[in-house]
């Protein structure tokens, strides 16, 4: 592996399932660290800022910096900043979102205000249908849909929980505007993360869980992908062939657990 390639490691289902860690994660980022790969961890998950998913991961042993954190509500801020410098955003998500909307300088927007130049939408665990009308009657009058994210199912120590584009979908279907999407498979995500590692797509090997976020994402934008079979993950190895026909694409390589990851990285 050459000096100057990079990773993009998902985080949902491929390092943590809720609030404990898939076994190996710790030992594979500290491998990782002592090799001098440079890496991002990067998440479709809105929900949190930069600071709070470092946090977490050094809760459960992951070592982890905020700024080895790249998350969608980051890339959706920038992407509407953007191309409207000071917009203003009602914003449907949760605290992670939220911030990242201030901090690129946007505003929240006030009910009073008329009708916002976005609703941007993300994972919001405590979605209303109040909620859903009134996001839906702002698209309606105007404002620009923007989603952080498509994935429509989201790991919990639970079990699956609907994600943020299942909420998006009854966005869409209520109306009939399609949304930018943000997060992977969707490039403006891949490129806000190659500008922050400062490389070039095909110096990059996304690893993750999903075949239609993840592996989907590195293929599209020209990277090379790594499937990780976790238990934990949305891809197993008994919806595998499914997931390749759903996904219309197929990992460069597949490990069946971090541990497994790990040996490949050391033999880089």
């Amino acid at each position: 592996m050459p000096s100057d390639d990079a990773f993009l490691i998902d985080l949902d289902g491929t390092l943590y399932h809720g609030e404990r860690m898939v076994p190996g994660a710790d030992k594979l980022i500290e491998t990782l660290n002592e090799r001098g790969i440079p890496f991002l961890f990067l998440t479709n998950n809105s929900s949190a800022a930069p600071e709070a998913v470092a946090l977490r991961l050094n809760k459960m042993g992951i070592p982890a910096r905020a700024e080895q954190v790249c998350t969608s509500s980051m890339a959706a801020a920038a992407y509407m900043a953007g191309r409207k410098p000071g917009a203003s955003a009602a914003v449907f998500g949760e605290a992670g979102l939220k911030n990242a909307v201030e901090a690129a300088g946007l505003t929240l927007f006030d009910e009073a205000d008329g009708t916002p130049d976005y609703v941007l939408q993300g994972i919001d665990r405590q979605f209303t249908y109040e909620k859903l009308a009134r996001a839906g009657r702002l698209i309606l009058a105007g404002a620009e849909f923007v989603l952080t994210n498509p994935d429509l199912l989201l790991p919990s120590e639970s079990g699956l929980m609907p994600g943020a584009g299942t909420l998006g979908a009854a966005l869409e279907s209520m109306t009939g505007v399609k949304p930018a999407v943000i997060g992977k498979p969707s490039p403006v995500l891949m490129n806000f993360a190659f500008n922050l590692l400062g490389v070039g797509a095909a110096q990059v090997t996304v690893i993750g869980d999903n075949m239609m976020t993840d592996i989907k994402a590195g293929a599209e934008s020209g990277c090379r992908s790594l499937l990780v079979l976790t238990e934990e993950g949305v891809t197993t190895p008994s919806n595998l062939e499914r997931h390749k026909k759903l996904a219309g694409t197929e990992p460069d390589l597949v490990k069946a657990n971090l541990h497994e990851l790990r040996e490949w990285v050391l033999h880089l």
